[in-house]
């Protein structure tokens, strides 16, 4: 696998990921207690992303910013396989 294949794959998983984790927060809004996900990601020093997932510290929702994860990462995800398609 190329290096430019490899880095559009991981920013397809990170955006995957940040997708599933925004649909379930959406899902859960409502849910007594219900503490978030959250995905923080970092730069890889070959060159994509690395994605993991955690709690947030207090319950509650946001849902802006769900549904705004919701189309940021759709759009990210749509670009990166944009990208393995070309390559």
């Amino acid at each position: 696998m190329s290096p430019i294949s490899s880095t559009a794959l991981s920013g397809l998983n990170a955006a995957q990921l940040q997708l599933q984790s925004s649909a379930h927060n959406i899902a859960n809004a409502q849910t007594p207690g219900f503490r978030r996900q959250t995905v923080q990601q970092s730069a890889e020093p070959a060159g994509g992303v690395r994605a993991s997932l955690s709690r947030a510290s207090v319950p509650g929702e946001a849902l802006a910013e769900d549904i705004v994860n919701q189309m940021t990462s759709s759009a990210v995800y749509r670009a990166n396989l944009q990208t393995l398609r070309v390559e």
